[in-house]
């Protein structure tokens, strides 16, 4: 079974950078991509960024030019560097595995951005 916990987030001000941590635990073997979605109080959750077979890499375009997703060197961790922060990236980003027949999601980390 497959688990998610994300780490690394926090209140930091505008401008700012946070690295947020997703390890994956489980059989990896049915994952075909790892994603980060977020969601902001009273609103729906969003597309932020993913990483699929062969490092295919897709971003949403609010946050292309700041934010990065990669791979640790273990197959298991992927991270999301944000970089230029403002206000409106503040929401509970959480982590995803799609797999064959489901997602799976992390318990989510809180990113505050303050002016």
């Amino acid at each position: 079974q497959v688990q998610l916990v994300e780490s690394g987030g926090g209140s930091v001000h505008a401008g700012e950078s946070l690295r947020l941590s997703c390890v994956v635990s489980g059989d990896m073997s049915r994952i075909y991509s790892l994603s980060w979605h977020r969601q902001a109080p009273g609103k729906q959750r969003e597309f932020v960024a993913s990483i699929g077979i062969g490092d295919r890499i897709k971003y949403a375009d609010s946050v292309k030019g700041r934010f990065t997703i990669s791979r640790g060197s273990a197959e298991n961790i992927v991270y999301l560097q944000m970089n230029s922060l403002k206000p409106e990236d503040t929401a509970v980003y959480y982590c995803s595995a799609e797999m064959t027949l489901k997602n799976v999601w992390g318990q989510g980390t809180q990113v505050t951005v303050s002016t």
